[in-house]
């Protein structure tokens, strides 16, 4: 049994392979993933990454794969976009920024508030591509984000 060719960095890109994974599957470091074709390969990366369409993983056998964003589960904001932006933001979703509509993933709770703003709320099915971090991290992320800050508010 022969070892799998190993992805220990990522790059940009042309591609003889493709490989589709959704917004979760698209956070890694370390994991054995098939491309679309069947072919096994392990992604082994010195930190944890982001990926994005376009990015492309480069194979220690010489072969290239390309990072397709899979469809799936989202909500599509329209509306007010700006407010709709802001509640999103607040509480640290990730959103795909277009210029008639926001796209999040699909959460009931989301959907309800965002409704409730009087904003319209459509479920779809489509690729996740949303927002890098401003930071230089490739995702938004909870309140656990290694540094402090506070949410009070100054009534003074």
């Amino acid at each position: 049994m022969s070892a799998l060719p190993v992805a220990g960095r990522v790059g940009q890109g042309a591609a003889e392979e493709r490989v589709t994974l959704d917004y979760a599957g698209r956070f890694l470091r370390r994991k054995r993933l098939e491309t679309d074709r069947g072919r096994a390969f392990l992604v082994d990366l010195p930190q944890t990454v982001s990926l994005n369409q376009g990015d492309r993983f480069d194979l220690d056998d010489g072969s290239r794969v390309a990072v397709v964003a899979a469809e799936e589960p989202l909500l599509a904001v329209r509306g007010d976009l700006t407010r709709a932006a802001w509640h999103i933001g607040n509480r640290h979703a990730p959103c795909q920024i277009g210029p008639d509509r926001l796209l999040i993933q699909d959460d009931p709770i989301m959907a309800d508030m965002l409704a409730r703003l009087g904003l319209e709320v459509t479920r779809i099915t489509a690729p996740f591509v949303p927002e890098r971090g401003a930071y230089g991290h490739g995702r938004t992320h909870g309140h656990d984000h290694s540094h402090e800050h506070n949410h009070a508010h100054s009534h003074g």
